[in-house]
């Protein structure tokens, strides 16, 4: 399913929003990396794919601006293994 992601840099955050609730991957930026400190989904929305689509629009947004992919919130942890493609 395509969500509507909006990137907030100031809050080094990714949202998606539906239905009044928000759903966020937040990320640290330092030594050239992008680590994905923690993601939320809330449970209404859970099950229906957010939590990776914000994580792979994250690792998109740290691909383009060559940043390395890190990984601090165990959810980032998983899907990066899932995903060698942006090691």
């Amino acid at each position: 399913m395509n969500y509507k992601i909006i990137h907030y840099p100031n809050k080094q955050r990714f949202e998606i929003e539906i239905g009044g609730m928000t759903a966020y991957a937040e990320y640290y930026l330092h030594d050239g990396s992008l680590d994905i400190i923690h993601t939320f989904v809330p449970p209404a929305l859970e099950g229906q794919g957010i939590a990776g689509a914000l994580t792979e629009a994250a690792y998109e947004y740290a691909k383009v601006n060559e940043l390395k992919p890190k990984a601090t919130c165990s959810y980032a942890v998983v899907w990066l293994k899932r995903h060698p493609e942006y090691l």
